[in-house]
């Protein structure tokens, strides 16, 4: 299949294919007669699973660092990247580096709520203290509801009232 019909079977665009391939995420496809890359099921699988480990927080040298393995992924089932029988330097180091990565921005994240909440509220609300936050000190987060904003230049002039 051609580039466009690759990228979308794929879920991404063939800008972000070709940005895998320069990148070594993805081997050079064959080519056709006329020179367009030609990609067979097994490079959109790849790239599927490409796309789901970045969607998953990997970045493209993440995956660069393991590219050689990434087919690996591809297999029904995949094998676990953490397995007791799976090579020395098959791909863990790259997880534990993420996870470690993760878990660095958790704590730096906790510690800023917590700085912010200690100086909006004082010291009793960066201990979750209910008292001090009411309520939701404490609490389990609450799912995250968008609140609508409009947007317009100051020159813009005001939107009609709708009735």
């Amino acid at each position: 299949m051609r580039i466009g019909e690759a990228a979308a079977a794929a879920g991404c665009t063939p800008r972000a294919l070709r940005l895998y391939e320069q990148r070594g995420l993805l081997p050079p496809p064959g080519r056709t007669a006329s020179g367009q890359r030609d990609y067979r099921p097994a490079e959109v699988a790849r790239l599927r699973v490409i796309r789901e480990l970045l969607g998953s927080g990997f970045t493209i040298e993440d995956l660069r660092s393991c590219a050689d393995r990434l087919h690996l992924l591809t297999q029904d089932p995949p094998p676990r990247c953490g397995a007791a029988d799976a090579p020395e330097g098959s791909g863990s180091g790259v997880v534990g580096r993420r996870l470690a990565i993760l878990d660095a921005e958790i704590d730096r994240l906790t510690r800023l709520r917590e700085d912010l909440a200690r100086r909006a509220f004082g010291d009793r609300a960066a201990l979750g203290d209910r008292a001090a936050f009411g309520d939701r000190a404490g609490a389990d987060p609450q799912p995250y509801e968008p609140v609508p904003v409009t947007h317009r230049s100051p020159a813009a002039p005001p939107a009609p009232a709708t009735p």
